[in-house]
């Protein structure tokens, strides 16, 4: 695993596996019960109904984090892995199985609970990134407060922390056509965090961005993680996304086929290790 900033990867960095046989770990270690799950699924469901055609997104999926880092859910175009991500950030519900996140059950929530739930405890970081083109960055990471009711005294000093944190501070009063896509996604990152969530979801976050301004979101997200002790969780199809993550959650036709942990492994590693998983299934 990649990381620029060794001194910030201390938190939730260790993982068990021992030896040669540290890259690959077995499916099923992912349902393990406990109880300070971040984020929780077992034997999750999901289907669609395309035309005369059932397709099934979800087959039983089942994982567990269970505590602060960066973490990837990586497969194909078509393996699930939006889906399992919108059922995450409480966008919509398994037919069947449990869905905890930060220790809500989500599917148990009302959907009046899950919009109060979306707002305060999770962050959400998509591929586009969404930000209002005539609002400054800075109103733009303010707008989830405002539209929750929050003080501006509140809005104005937390989204100036943020802003500073990313290394936005002189570019808090330019919109988004005066910054560049990597600026604008940190600013979208800066919007997730506003309510300091537990968990930041980040759904391909780098797939608008070139390669430099790839490489240094990745490292960003990984500090995030450790310096605010958030569990990152980004969905991701790329190698060299999922090297800078400590554990990846490999999911094939809607079902986890395994787990990679990272360390010692760049892109071409992680690529081999991905294929051999799932060659496997």
């Amino acid at each position: 695993m990649a990381s620029s900033t060794p001194e910030l990867r201390d938190a939730g960095a260790t993982v068990e596996t021992p030896g040669a046989a540290r890259a690959a770990v077995p499916a099923d270690e992912a349902a393990r019960p406990g109880a300070a799950e971040l984020v929780l699924c077992t034997d999750v469901h999901k289907s669609y109904r395309l035309g005369d055609r059932k397709v099934e997104a979800l087959r039983g999926v089942s994982l567990t984090v269970d505590r602060p880092g960066f973490f990837a859910i990586m497969g194909a175009s078509g393996s699930g892995k939006s889906t399992l991500l919108h059922l995450l950030a409480a966008l919509d519900k398994p037919d069947r199985g449990e869905v905890v996140v930060s220790g809500h059950r989500l599917h148990t929530m009302s959907e009046r609970e899950l919009t109060r739930f979306r707002q305060k405890h999770i962050g959400i970081v998509f591929q586009q990134f969404n930000l209002i083109p005539t609002l400054t960055a800075i109103e733009n990471v303010q707008l989830p407060g405002m539209l929750a009711g929050e003080g501006q005294s509140f809005l104005d000093r937390r989204a100036t922390e943020l802003l500073g944190v990313l290394g936005l501070a002189d570019r808090a009063h330019h919109r988004p056509d005066a910054l560049s896509g990597g600026e604008q996604q940190r600013v979208a990152i800066a919007r997730a965090l506003l309510f300091s969530p537990r968990v930041l979801l980040a759904d391909e976050p780098t797939g608008n961005l070139d390669s430099v301004s790839s490489g240094k979101l990745w490292n960003l997200l990984g500090e995030i993680a450790a310096q605010q002790h958030l569990t990152v969780l980004m969905v991701t199809h790329e190698p060299a996304a999922a090297a800078n993550c400590e554990r990846i959650f490999v999911l094939r036709d809607g079902a986890i086929t395994g787990q990679i942990d990272t360390e010692g492994l760049d892109a071409a590693g992680v690529a081999s290790v991905y294929q051999q998983l799932v060659r496997q299934a």
